[in-house]
């Protein structure tokens, strides 16, 4: 299938403020060959992020912050959430300029050296956000305290400690952030790779 396989029949704007939200009305090809009916679905457009898992390798640490989310207000474990850097990716900027500023800005560390990860969907049945996602090489583990924007509503506390002590708590539900999730998950199939290139010198 192609963008050639969808067709737009109406596109109007519902609300835009901090977000924009759009109904569209089309149809698109079904696998037999045949065209869907016309379909009516909203989608929010609040532009693409990136996001950073700073790693500390040689004491096998990782940094991740702990902040308020209106939309896990409901979540029985309460609306503040351990994640990992990130940041909304703005016109002509690089995914990796976003996570290096947001690493100062978020958690006080400066990145040494990036890996890249995945580029992935969010939640593509209501949204185009993507969110670029990578592992970033920190030297110390000296880090914590409080960082944000106070001007931007932020109020960030950083948590430094060992990978395996991260894992056990991904483990027992308490990460339930999809990039911190991912990002984890990663690092814990590839933590002797990060050892290798960033340790051997």
């Amino acid at each position: 299938m192609t963008d050639e396989d969808v067709e737009i029949i109406q596109k109007e704007l519902c609300f835009h403020g901090f977000f924009r939200m759009e109904r569209y009305t089309l149809r698109h090809r079904l696998f037999n060959g045949d065209w869907s009916r016309p379909l009516i679905r909203e989608l929010l457009e609040r532009g693409h992020a990136a996001a950073i898992l700073p790693y500390v390798p040689v004491s096998d640490q990782v940094v991740l912050i702990e902040l308020f989310r209106v939309g896990a207000m409901s979540v029985a474990t309460g609306a503040w959430l351990l994640e990992i850097v990130a940041g909304i990716i703005e016109a002509d900027e690089a995914a990796e300029d976003v996570v290096r500023r947001e690493a100062v800005e978020e958690a006080g560390c400066d990145i040494l050296d990036i890996v890249p990860l995945y580029d992935y969907l969010v939640s593509p049945g209501g949204t185009t956000e993507r969110i670029a996602l990578f592992c970033g090489k920190v030297n110390s583990a000296q880090m914590g305290g409080i960082y944000g924007k106070m001007e931007e509503g932020e109020d960030i506390q950083v948590h430094v400690m060992s990978l395996d002590d991260a894992l056990t708590l991904l483990g027992s539900g308490k990460i339930i952030s999809a990039s911190a999730i991912i990002a984890l998950q990663w690092l814990a199939l590839n933590r002797e790779y990060l050892h290798k290139i960033w340790l051997s010198g």
